[in-house]
């Protein structure tokens, strides 16, 4: 039995198609008798067979491969692109450069109730808040009590209503981009 053929390429694998079936030998190689070549035609028909084989066998373990590394890469992206958020995220609030009033409103929004609303929020950001809550009577704050709390990070908080609990961490929200980008990747 013939040894294995092996394919070294020496670039990255941008494609693979995979043939159904080999192109049929050339006159030459199925006619030994015309240019010289003593081997008889069966035997060459199955060294080609053979040859046509291994490829068929190596063009898709490539394809495997292949498919493997896009996967990876794709997973890689994910997680790079969230990590960069991330950054951009905790620089942002390191400088204090967001607003509050919108992550309330998002969390507002999302809220089963508006009655007895209570959202727990970070010290800064609660003095932040209680100041547009008294400028601004009858504002997207009226009739909510804010408390201050020191294990809600900045830009961050908890929404609690008799109806349920609303959390909006940034972790979490990073979280689930992260898994909606696998989904997507996948």
């Amino acid at each position: 039995m013939p040894g294995k053929i092996s394919i070294s390429l020496p670039d990255t694998i941008e494609s693979i198609t995979i043939l159904d079936g080999c192109p049929a030998p050339a006159e030459a190689d199925i006619n030994p008798g015309r240019h010289g070549n003593d081997f008889p035609s069966n035997v060459q028909e199955k060294k080609l067979a053979q040859a046509c084989e291994a490829l068929r066998e190596a063009a898709a373990g490539v394809q495997q491969l292949y498919e493997r590394v896009v996967a990876q890469r794709s997973e890689e992206i994910a997680k790079l692109a969230i990590e960069i958020a991330r950054k951009i995220l905790m620089q942002k609030i390191e400088t204090k450069n967001y607003e509050i009033e919108s992550i309330l409103k998002e969390v507002l929004k999302n809220s089963p109730s508006r009655q007895d609303v209570v959202i727990h929020l970070n010290p800064e950001d609660f003095d932040e808040c209680r100041k547009i809550q008294d400028k601004e009577k009858n504002g997207i704050l009226d009739g909510v009590r804010l408390v201050s709390d020191p294990n809600v990070g900045r830009a961050e908080c908890i929404l609690k209503s008799p109806k349920g609990t609303i959390v909006s961490l940034i972790d979490e929200q990073l979280e689930q981009i992260g898994e909606a980008l696998g989904k997507v990747t996948q």
